[in-house]
């Protein structure tokens, strides 16, 4: 699909290439949220960004308005392509959704704790073992690359191969580099060609794998065809790839920062669960996704033209301060937690949230566990749209005293 070109409004609300640092990076969206919550850029061809928590809900639980399938995120560097399940709306998209909704319902992913808690001990035990490392580029890649093989069922060999992919395709994107994104996004599709040949051949139970889940679901037209099943497989290794190593490397940051709690943390281990969903809410690694609305819509006293490219930014909305008290605060269980939106909201929503805060408490479980002190041990290097946090985490990891 060629994206047609767009007129600048000559409004330019906010630089998206703004320097920032872990400590600045929310800075403007507050900043909007108070004096243009609805904003726009001129940067990449145009575009415009919902920074409030009821705009962003209203818009993204409106897909009839607000659809994906033109584009879905800024910068698009998508080579045109349609990514099943993000890039097709209601109710296209919907069999993929049930395809992959299947594989990670909740008994499937409490099977998969013992295997992932190996796969994070392991790989926390070498870093501890050299006193540290860099959690964003080290384990933040081949962790989330042992949880991809272990859902997708893919031979063992295939972790490092996707570790690497992860780190190549996140130095490409921050660059605008769009031959070596095509680059790497195909070596994520001849894994998931040849993943997909597989199951045609041996098919396996659906409930426990998602390639052959697609390939059993039905659309109205029939099957899903082949290349469509390939490309949602590939757009799944991308989400749950490139969003950890900013996630952990935040979470890391906040840590080192706040000794008390981890200590408690490390006294109160039932307490993780509480833990992340702030977490969650206050590092979501992704700014947000993007939706075109298909008429003129006036949001917040402002007309956004149909076709113009508008995004939800859900990392401004979960410091909204008209949902969340002191939203740059951590809180133990805020009343209202559930309201963030690190995964989204609406027919689009994280399918694999539940696999994600599973993923999170084992690597807080063991990291906390297993050391006694967590600490920044260098600079800290930020990445930029569509990701929000750090590219680069330096930690010195202060084992655990035995006996």
């Amino acid at each position: 699909m060629t994206e047609r070109p767009r007129q600048l409004s000559g409004t330019d609300d906010f630089d998206p290439h703004a320097p920032e640092t872990f400590d600045d990076v929310h800075d403007t969206y507050r900043r909007l949220r108070r004096e243009c919550p609805v904003a726009h850029s001129n940067a990449h061809g145009g575009f415009w960004a919902l920074t409030r928590h009821a705009d962003i809900v209203k818009a993204v639980t409106d897909p009839a308005t607000f659809i994906t399938s033109r584009i879905n995120v800024i910068p698009n560097m998508s080579l045109g392509e349609r990514r099943p399940p993000l890039g097709k709306d209601p109710p296209e998209h919907t069999p993929y959704r049930k395809a992959l909704d299947r594989t990670l319902r909740a008994v499937r992913v409490a099977g998969m704790e013992p295997k992932l808690r190996e796969h994070a001990v392991r790989e926390l035990d070498r870093m501890i073992a050299a006193g540290g490392g860099n959690i964003s580029t080290d384990f933040a890649t081949i962790f989330p690359a042992w949880v991809a093989v272990e859902w997708l069922n893919l031979p063992r060999e295939h972790a490092g191969t996707l570790a690497e992919v992860a780190r190549l395709y996140n130095v490409a994107w921050r660059n605008e580099d769009t031959a070596a994104v095509a680059q790497t996004s195909r070596n994520l599709y001849d894994i998931a060609e040849a993943l997909v040949e597989d199951r045609r051949h041996t098919p396996r139970e659906p409930a426990t794998d998602p390639a052959s889940a697609l390939l059993a679901e039905q659309t109205p037209d029939g099957p899903i065809p082949l290349n469509y099943i390939v490309a949602t497989i590939r757009q799944a290794l991308v989400v749950g790839l490139m969003a950890p190593p900013p996630l952990f490397g935040s979470i890391c940051v906040h840590l080192s920062r706040d000794p008390d709690l981890q200590a408690l943390l490390r006294a109160e281990p039932a307490r993780i669960p509480a833990a992340i969903e702030e977490l969650l809410r206050l590092y979501s690694p992704y700014r947000g996704f993007a939706r075109t609305p298909t008429r003129d819509v006036r949001v917040a006293g402002r007309v956004i033209p149909k076709d113009e490219p508008v995004t939800m930014v859900y990392s401004s909305a979960n410091r909204d301060e008209a949902v969340f008290e002191d939203p740059d605060t951590f809180r133990f269980n805020r009343p209202n937690i559930r309201e963030h939106l690190a995964f989204g909201k609406g027919p689009h929503q994280c399918a694999g949230s539940g696999l994600v805060r599973l993923e999170l408490r084992i690597f807080l479980e063991e990291l906390l566990g297993r050391t006694s002190a967590i600490l920044i041990d260098g600079e800290i290097e930020m990445t930029r749209l569509p990701e929000l946090g750090p590219v680069s985490t330096p930690v010195r990891l202060i084992p655990r005293a035995v006996g």
